[in-house]
């Protein structure tokens, strides 16, 4: 073992600043410093604690304090009747240094696991859009809080029932089950009891619930074509079989999907309002889908996407209203009140209520029960409702002001999808145009477009922009579409060169 040194100087101990206090943790600091660089070697033995504190001019209680914290770090090690020693087992080369700091880093062993890159290629699929013009998913500023909310919150929250306390039922408030229960009843149609709502973090949870509780390994599911990229990352992330089934201007092709993959046991879906394309699937699929799963004993996940915020007519009743006994009905507060609550639901079957309470446990034990209380008050009280008319009138008055400059600037051969709900809109774009480097080129302009095709099981779909209007003013909009407008005719070329190589070959074959 290293001899002690009968003189103890190290320039990490020079720089202790008694003005700044804590003379413990700078010292426990220096000495972490003084091993890093390598002025202090694995096996050293310390001078005394007696010793260190005349040396440095502080006191012995602090010399203490430091060896104990970085013996309990495993930098220092006590050897017996020989004092203390920098650890025997601490190799430099796992020390690495880093700018003031540093810290012990385990050397790599092989690659990362299958499963780390499938999460690393979802963090970049669901990361947030930047908030700029027409990026979806951002509700607008008459979605935030209001005075109403911060009132309530407060008066909820000094309540005994909001205080801070223990665990509570993962399946969630039972005030907010019941309001929940209450609200998808009458304005959705929903059929079920508060014991069948389970609070969630948002749909995304409840997306991976229902995948995890719903499907074994090997077992067939059915998604939409194009989909929700939400639910192609959970399956993604599972050894499942999935099949993309495309979807028309009446929603999924069940009989399609009935051929293409007849012993599926489970089909995730978005029947009210079809993510990203908009439009609802008709009455004659959801009864044909509804006979399915019955015939095949399977379940069926309505991701009831953006239903409130239909501009023409009421909302379209739930698929779940029709079968409540096969389909597991998701929804989410984010849209009409705000995303960082982080706060949605489950309606499941009575047979699964205690296997999703299961599992939300196992997930993250439940949401905070605060909020819950807050939102359950809001909604018993009548807030939610008027909140929702109130948000409706301002999201259709930017629809229908970004309508107006989609066709007053975008060209003739940028085509709108019919679609009257929703907080974005989707232009189509011709052959030829490549979607996902307008929305590069777009980004570069100060605009945040989506593009359709990567959504679609191939990643080489029909081309087009989803376009937000959500949380932007009428103004915004204006400008964002002027620019998407001169942005799209820079790729006038594309469409000229496909519309000549289309008429060459229609030339060839006649």
């Amino acid at each position: 073992m290293p001899r002690l040194r009968s003189s103890f100087s190290l320039p990490s101990l020079k720089s202790l600043d008694r003005s700044l206090g804590r003379m413990g943790q700078q010292l426990a600091q220096g000495l972490r410093h003084a091993i890093a660089s390598g002025a202090l070697r694995p096996g050293e033995r310390l001078p005394s604690t007696r010793t260190l504190s005349e040396s440095l001019g502080v006191s012995r209680g602090m010399i203490v304090e430091a060896f104990d914290q970085l013996k309990a770090e495993g930098y220092l090690e006590s050897l017996p009747r020989a004092g203390t020693a920098v650890a025997r087992e601490l190799h430099r080369s796992d020390v690495e240094r880093t700018g003031n700091d540093f810290k012990i880093t385990p050397r790599p062993k092989g690659r990362l696991p299958a499963s780390a890159k499938r999460f690393s290629a979802v963090e970049q699929m669901l990361r947030p859009q930047a908030g700029l013009p027409l990026a979806i998913a951002h509700p607008a500023d008459a979605a935030a809080p209001d005075e109403t909310w911060r009132r309530l919150g407060n008066r909820v929250r000094a309540t005994r029932a909001a205080a801070p306390s223990g665990y509570i039922d993962p399946r969630g408030v039972p005030e907010l089950r019941e309001a929940i229960a209450d609200h998808v009843r009458r304005a959705r149609a929903v059929r079920c009891t508060p014991e069948q709502v389970i609070i969630t973090a948002g749909t995304q949870q409840g997306l991976f619930l229902s995948a995890q509780l719903l499907l074994g390994r090997g077992d067939a599911v059915w998604i939409e074509d194009p989909a929700y990229p939400g639910i192609s990352a959970v399956l993604g992330a599972m050894d499942v079989r999935v099949t993309h089934v495309r979807v028309d201007q009446n929603g999924m092709d069940v009989e399609e999907a009935r051929d293409l993959c007849p012993d599926a046991r489970a089909a995730f879906v978005t029947p009210s309002h079809q993510y990203p394309l908009g439009m609802p699937m008709s009455m004659g699929r959801r009864l044909s889908l509804l006979r399915w799963a019955e015939e095949a004993d399977a379940w069926i996940v309505e991701d009831d996407y953006d239903s409130e915020l239909r501009y023409a007519g009421h909302p379209f009743p739930s698929l779940q209203g029709l079968d409540p006994s096969r389909v597991i009905y998701l929804g989410t507060m984010s849209k009409v009140l705000f995303s960082s609550m982080r706060i949605g639901y489950a309606i499941v079957p009575d047979a699964l209520v205690a296997a999703f309470g299961g599992a939300r446990a196992v997930v993250d034990r439940h949401s905070p029960s605060a909020d819950q209380h807050v939102l359950a008050a809001f909604m018993k009280e009548g807030h939610l409702e008027a909140h929702i008319r109130r948000i409706r009138s301002a999201y259709s008055e930017r629809r229908n002001a970004l309508m107006s400059a989609i066709a007053a600037y975008l060209p003739d051969w940028a085509r709108l999808q019919p679609s009257d709900q929703g907080m974005h809109l989707v232009v189509w774009l011709p052959k030829g145009v490549n979607d996902v480097k307008v929305s590069s080129d777009a980004r570069e302009a100060g605009i945040v477009v989506r593009p359709i095709s990567p959504l679609y099981a191939s990643g080489k779909g029909r081309a087009g922009l989803m376009l937000g209007f959500g949380g932007f003013s009428i103004a915004a909009l204006e400008r964002a579409a002027k620019d998407l407008g001169q942005l799209l005719r820079k790729h006038a070329p594309e469409v000229r060169r496909s519309a000549a190589g289309r008429s060459a070959k229609a030339g060839k074959a006649r």
